[in-house]
C-alpha cells in the first residue's frame, strides 16, 4: 500500500469518526447545529464528491464521501435539535449557496465546478460562525479538529499538484481549523472573567 492509498484510507477512517462526538453531543442537547449551515453542508458534500469523481480523484474521494453522508446525517438531526436556517436572511444565503450548486451544475469543468462549491460552503461556515462566537459551548471541538486532519489527509491522498482536486480537501482543512480555533479562544476568553473574580475573592478574604 502506497502512501497515498494510506493518507486516503486514514481520511475516510478519520471522516468516519470525527462525526461521532458530535451526534453524540447533540441527542444529548450539548450541542446545536445551525440547521442552514448543516443543509448547504450535507447538500454541498454530495457535489463535491461527484465533482471530484469527475476529475478522476481515486483515494482522495473516501473522506469526501463519508463526510456527505455524516453531513447528511447531522442535518437530519438538526430539524429537531438544531437552531437557525429560517429568518428572511439566512434563508437569502441558503438560496445564494444554492447558487453554487446551479454553477456546479451548469459548469462543464470539475475545477471550476469545485469553486462553486467552495464559495456556496463558505456561506455555510459564515452562517454558524456568529453562533459559535456567541456560544462556543455549542459546537463540538473535537469534531472540527478531525475534520481538518481528515481534509490534510485527503489532500495528501491526491498525489500531485492537481489544483482541481487538491482545492476542496484543503479548503475544508482551513475552513474546519478556522472554527476550531474560534471555538478555543472564545472558550479560554470566557472562563477569564470567572477566574479574575475568583482571585478577587481570595485577594479579599486574604486582607
Amino acid at each position: 500500500m502506497s502512501a497515498f492509498v494510506l493518507a486516503g484510507v486514514l481520511a475516510g477512517l478519520v471522516s468516519i469518526l470525527d462525526p461521532i462526538p458530535y451526534i453524540r453531543d447533540v441527542r444529548r442537547g450539548l450541542t446545536r447545529p445551525h440547521r442552514g449551515t448543516w443543509l448547504i453542508w450535507s447538500f454541498l458534500g454530495v457535489t463535491a464528491f461527484w465533482a471530484n469523481l469527475a476529475d478522476g480523484a481515486a483515494w482522495s474521494l473516501a473522506m469526501i464521501g463519508v463526510q456527505a453522508l455524516t453531513m447528511s446525517a447531522v442535518f437530519a438531526l438538526s430539524l429537531r435539535y438544531g437552531v437557525g436556517g429560517v429568518s428572511r436572511f439566512e434563508l437569502a444565503l441558503i438560496a445564494l449557496a444554492g447558487l453554487g450548486v446551479v454553477g456546479w451544475a451548469l459548469s462543464s469543468q470539475a475545477v471550476i465546478a469545485t469553486v462553486f462549491v467552495v464559495v456556496a460552503d463558505l456561506i455555510g461556515v459564515a452562517m454558524m460562525l456568529p453562533k459559535t462566537w456567541r456560544d462556543p459551548g455549542s459546537e463540538t471541538l473535537s469534531t472540527f479538529v478531525l475534520a481538518s486532519l481528515a481534509g490534510v489527509l485527503s489532500a495528501f491522498a491526491v498525489g500531485a499538484l492537481h489544483p482541481g482536486l487538491l482545492l476542496y480537501p484543503i479548503y475544508f482543512a482551513c475552513a474546519n481549523g478556522v472554527v476550531a480555533g474560534l471555538i478555543v479562544v472564545r472558550r479560554r476568553e470566557r472562563r477569564r472573567p470567572a477566574g479574575w473574580r475568583a482571585v478577587g475573592l481570595l485577594d479579599e478574604e486574604s486582607g
